[in-house]
């Protein structure tokens, strides 16, 4: 996992790994900025972090998300990638049946990418650590 601090400002998001039956990965790149990563945001107060991965996927792609499609991975922290000093704590889920996404609102891009071509990306750190986990979880033991 990526090194975080406690000392930094934390911003709570609820991140949506999305993967097509292809196995090809969706990430987004946000109007002024490098770095790709998981389509989501931060979670309002009082906001519960599966509604809020829905209501950010509609807001960003312009789907609408089945609920009952949403699986929890877990909770992970990571250093921001647009707020600089900053550390994630990020709600992560994997999210199913996500077709025909459109960058909307802050998006600038969205790209359907395998991870080999992730890696040839810029990327976020929480979107790195993602990766590998997923890499690691697929490899032969």
């Amino acid at each position: 996992m990526s090194d975080v601090t406690d000392a930094q400002p934390t911003l709570r998001i609820a991140a949506a790994v999305i993967v097509d039956d292809a196995g090809r990965w969706l990430l987004v790149r946000k109007r002024d900025t490098a770095a790709y990563m998981q389509a989501g945001g931060k979670i309002e107060p009082g906001e519960d972090p599966r509604a809020a991965v829905v209501r950010e996927i509609g807001e960003e792609l312009a789907v609408v998300v089945d609920p009952t499609l949403v699986r929890d991975l877990g909770r992970r922290d990571a250093p921001a990638a647009n707020e600089p000093g900053h550390r994630l704590e990020a709600h992560v889920f994997a999210v199913d049946g996500v077709t025909g996404a459109v960058p909307t609102a802050e998006i600038a891009e969205a790209v359907w990418v395998t991870p080999a071509e992730a890696a040839r990306l810029p990327l976020a750190p929480l979107t790195v650590d993602l990766l590998r986990e997923a890499g690691a979880a697929s490899a032969p033991r």
